[in-house]
């Protein structure tokens, strides 16, 4: 306790004096927003992982073809115009003119599409379009087509999608690179620009106004319009110990906390100067391995889809019960445009009698069920600890390993059996751009054969999906949502142990807080 004491202060001091030293205040920018961010900064390359950490970080230094508003609509950004032929094959899309990189070279339609390219090759929607046959093709610098060997009915829901592998706009040469390792130069068209001479990987990165940004005229709406920034420089800070984080906000050493630890959310609800808020909505994932006994039988899986409380599972996480959801019936978001409640009917109670009964038919016969339970992130620990006491009580014999969340994400990966180093159930979340489709969910969305942890496999769940995905009229569209779902709840590829929304913490002089959407931080959105 007294290291971790001195290890709180260490760092509380050196934030102090990295903010209030008069070298450091000589050098501010008149107009300086301070952020303590969910993460620390170490891949720049938002096309070659899917961490929120690079993937915000990507809204910061590049830009998007087109991007959703707060209805999910897209709306174009850096295109101007574009057009559609009648047989949905093909496809015509114009660039803004005045277009720059933030070195002041021209954005244009080589650097399109060998942005789309590089995103297609990674992404799951991207993958759905190479499949129809895509190919792109310049017509001149700021023209370019897209022709599909067959339609393909979201393109524009593919090409703006908020996250996962957003399709964001590099250089041509940049773009080009392999996708085998992360690109270590960042130059974009956003907002802003990367100051990688002062970023300190574990400590802060700092990005300043772009002033080749040319921002659209249109008001700025979820991640669509404008993204002028009304601050000259953004700091993020990584403060990992969290009283040292909330201890800084409440001296006002910092503006803003993007992700509020939950223990905090009611004490600082009572702070005078601080607003806490939801950051976006989130679902918490129970992943089962597919692969070993017992959950490679599909009436172990329902045994344990049938125990679960979600109301217990957010409780023990600790979100207050104004900011959780008593029962989410969907894979997807509920409230999103994707609520459904088909499949959901008979697992909607928790019952115990028929979780044995399912359990009994599966043939288990006490195997170990290896619990990965990380120590360092609270409401993971809480929700791991929730799945032993859920497993046990139904007759299963639990073993939990405990390891810090870099050990579980190393871990998580191995195909080795259980006993052998490997896994049984392991705990994660999934914000809504994550969770809301049969293809941006990021366990729905890989097929057979994939190599996303938990190995899911169901030729009839994938059939489904590529129907959903080849819908054109919206209501054929929801039909099929709805068959995927339901036969989403009769495999169990994973369980939804319930949806919440995150909080965020903010000084009282922040503007704009309430334009916040989907737990991204749109710093473009906020004035002090």
């Amino acid at each position: 306790m007294k290291r971790r004491t001195f290890a709180a202060l260490a760092i509380s001091s050196a934030l102090a004096l990295s903010l209030l030293s008069p070298g450091a205040m000589a050098q501010a920018p008149a107009k300086t927003l301070r952020m303590v961010a969910h993460a620390d900064l170490k891949i720049i390359d938002p096309t070659f992982t899917t961490a929120y950490i690079s993937r915000n970080f990507g809204y910061m230094v590049y830009d998007t073809l087109f991007s959703q508003d707060t209805k999910g609509k897209p709306l174009p950004q850096m295109v101007e115009k574009y057009s559609e032929s009648a047989d949905h094959k093909q496809w015509t899309f114009t660039l803004r003119p005045g277009l720059k990189f933030s070195d002041g070279s021209a954005v244009t339609s080589a650097d399109a599409i060998a942005s789309l390219q590089r995103w297609a090759s990674r992404d799951s929607m991207g993958g759905a379009m190479v499949a129809k046959g895509v190919e792109w093709k310049v017509v001149n610098p700021s023209t370019f087509t897209m022709t599909l060997a067959q339609p393909f009915g979201m393109v524009l829901e593919a090409i703006s999608k908020p996250s996962g592998y957003p399709a964001f706009v590099l250089p041509e040469r940049l773009a080009k690179l392999p996708t085998t390792s992360p690109i270590t130069e960042s130059l974009g068209s956003g907002p802003f620009i990367f100051k990688r001479d002062e970023w300190v990987p574990g400590n802060k990165a700092v990005f300043v106004r772009n002033p080749n940004y040319l921002p659209r005229t249109e008001a700025p709406d979820g991640l669509a319009g404008s993204k002028a920034s009304k601050f000259d420089r953004v700091e993020w800070l990584y403060l990992p110990d969290a009283n040292s984080a909330v201890a800084a906000l409440q001296r006002g050493e910092v503006d803003y906390i993007e992700l509020l630890p939950p223990d905090y959310i009611t004490p600082l609800r009572a702070n005078k100067d601080i607003k806490v808020g939801s950051g976006g909505s989130y679902q918490a994932f129970l992943m089962v391995n597919h692969l070993h006994p017992p959950f490679n039988n599909v009436k172990a899986r329902q045994a344990f889809q049938a125990a679960v409380s979600q109301e217990k599972f957010l409780a023990a996480m600790g979100f207050p019960a104004d900011m959780r959801v008593k029962y989410c019936h969907t894979f997807f978001i509920c409230g999103s445009p994707n609520d459904t409640a088909a499949g959901s009917e008979a697992w909607a109670k928790p019952d115990l009698a028929k979780a044995k009964a399912l359990l009994a038919e599966s043939g288990y016969k006490g195997e170990k069920v290896v619990v990965l339970t990380p120590t360092d992130i609270t409401y993971h620990n809480a929700s791991a600890l929730m799945v032993g006491q859920t497993l046990r009580s139904i007759g299963m014999n639990v073993d939990a390993q405990s390891m810090d969340w870099a050990s579980v994400s190393a871990r998580r990966v191995k195909r080795d059996a259980p006993s052998a180093g490997g896994w049984n159930v392991f705990v994660t979340v999934g914000g809504e751009f994550d969770v809301n489709s049969p293809i941006s969910n990021a366990f729905l969305a890989p097929a057979c054969g994939s190599s996303m942890p938990g190995w899911p496999c169901d030729k009839q769940l994938d059939e489904l999906r590529t129907a959903w995905l080849q819908s054109a009229n919206p209501a054929e569209r929801k039909q099929r949502l709805d068959a995927f779902q339901a036969r989403a709840f009769e495999v169990v590829p994973y369980i939804n142990a319930g949806q919440y929304s995150a909080a965020y913490a903010a000084r009282t002089n922040i503007k704009g807080l309430d334009k916040l959407w989907g737990g991204i931080p749109l710093v473009w959105m906020l004035d002090k």
